[in-house]
């Protein structure tokens, strides 16, 4: 593994390298990168690549566009999928203004920042994600179709399961980019599945998931088909989560190893802490105007602002693991979300929850519920200072304005569903 950049350098030098891809996420989890060649790396570790951040959707206006990438030699990888004759190699980048000053609408900063919070409290978190997706036909330019790929359902095999060589690729992928998988199979949907990769800290673990979409899509696209992480693209059949599992060492303690069967009380106050800030927090974690289809829709995706010891329809879901596999799993948020805002977020709320000993009522007695939609959750968010001062007023602001342009163009737009009901008979 490199982890300094005269590492990097020289791993560059001796491997036929001849890209560098400068990554990193727009406020909404997007990717974005730009290209540059081996010869200008040395500029890029001292001064960094500029670029256009009023381009960005949620970055910077016009009159102050100007920004800097820097990557991170931690990160470096060799993307398999393209050529090995003239290799390509991609960092995620830390984002800079001019005066040297980090970006305030750098996420994967605010995560950064998150942790080591979390560790000057003697609380060392680690994270996991059960990111699910569909596999859907292309026509023959290659454009998406809403066709599954198959019509398998949960843990079939082939020929039933005809995405079993997809997923194979997918997984051998990423293990050739250093990111262990630990289980992969046909998803309930059809033509829907899961690929589970180790858990890790929470930067590596969201690192980890963007590097995971990629490789999704980009092997999808090489096999034919088309992969999705569209949080409902189907009609009655299941949606796509992405289950955050937490644990934590605090101070040198396992958190959420039981006792008795029962979570010990600081467990409770870290959960709590979550409880507390989740419906604003769910505007981040379930983004789109389609997340709240899947939300509250049955196929176990949660509706109740609720926790159980191992009841899958609940919000919050205690495993029953013991040791270094004990802990907590979140089940609303969905693929489209930002990891690295929505960990940080949940660490700072696990954090305060955590500092104040804030009680957690009884397993299974929640009667609130989560936001119905986008909506709904723009307005708690809104509303929730913690948050708003976590990720910053400009990332807030800047969230909540495009959410709120993207729900308004939504509502004035002529769905199919209204053609059906009504074009005919009116």
């Amino acid at each position: 593994m490199v982890t300094t950049m005269k590492e990097a350098s020289e791993f560059i030098a001796e491997n036929d390298v001849k890209f560098i891809r400068l990554q990193f996420c727009d406020i909404f989890g997007q990717l974005k990168n730009i290209s540059t060649n081996p010869a200008q790396l040395e500029h890029a570790i001292t001064d960094g690549i500029g670029f256009d951040a009023s381009s960005i959707k949620g970055f910077l206006n016009e009159n102050e566009s100007y920004l800097l990438l820097f990557p991170d030699p931690t990160t470096m990888s060799v993307l398999p999928w393209r050529p090995q004759t003239g290799r390509v190699v991609r960092f995620f980048c830390d984002i800079k203004r001019p005066d040297g000053s980090y970006y305030e609408g750098d996420c994967r900063r605010k995560l950064k920042d998150a942790v080591k919070k979390a560790e000057g409290c003697g609380c060392h978190v680690y994270m996991g994600a059960e990111c699910e997706f569909y596999l859907f036909e292309t026509d023959e330019n290659g454009k998406p179709l809403l066709v599954p790929h198959d019509n398998a359902t949960y843990f079939d095999v082939a020929p039933s399961d005809k995405g079993e060589n997809v997923r194979r690729e997918i997984c051998l992928t990423l293990e050739e980019m250093g990111l262990a998988t630990e289980t992969s199979h046909h998803e309930s949907g059809p033509g829907q599945h899961e690929i589970v990769f180790k858990y890790a800290n929470a930067l590596s673990t969201a690192d980890n998931l963007i590097t995971f979409q990629t490789v999704v899509k980009a092997i999808a696209q090489k096999n034919g088909v088309h992969a999705s992480f569209m949080p409902k693209p189907l009609n009655n059949f299941s949606g796509s989560g992405m289950h955050i599992n937490i644990s934590a060492l605090n101070q040198g303690d396992n958190l959420f190893e039981k006792v008795n069967g029962s979570l010990k009380e600081p467990a409770k106050s870290f959960i709590a802490g979550i409880l507390s800030h989740i419906k604003g927090i769910t505007a981040l974690s379930n983004p789109l105007i389609n997340s709240y289809k899947r939300l509250g829709c049955g196929f176990e995706a949660p509706k109740q602002i609720n926790w159980h010891y191992d009841n899958r329809s609940q919000l919050i879901r205690i495993p029953d693991s013991q040791g270094s596999l004990s802990r907590m799993e979140l089940r609303s948020p969905d693929p489209s979300c930002n990891p690295y805002l929505v960990f940080a977020l949940l660490l700072h709320a696990g954090l305060e929850g955590l500092s104040e000993n804030l009680p957690l009522f009884d397993e299974g007695q929640g009667t609130d519920i989560l936001p119905e939609t986008l909506q709904q959750a723009i307005e708690y968010l809104s509303r929730d200072q913690f948050i708003k001062d976590i990720i910053g007023e400009k990332i807030f602001n800047r969230f909540i304005k495009e959410k709120l342009a993207e729900i308004d163009c939504y509502n004035k737009t002529v769905h199919p569903w209204e053609l059906d009901r009504y074009f005919g008979q009116i």
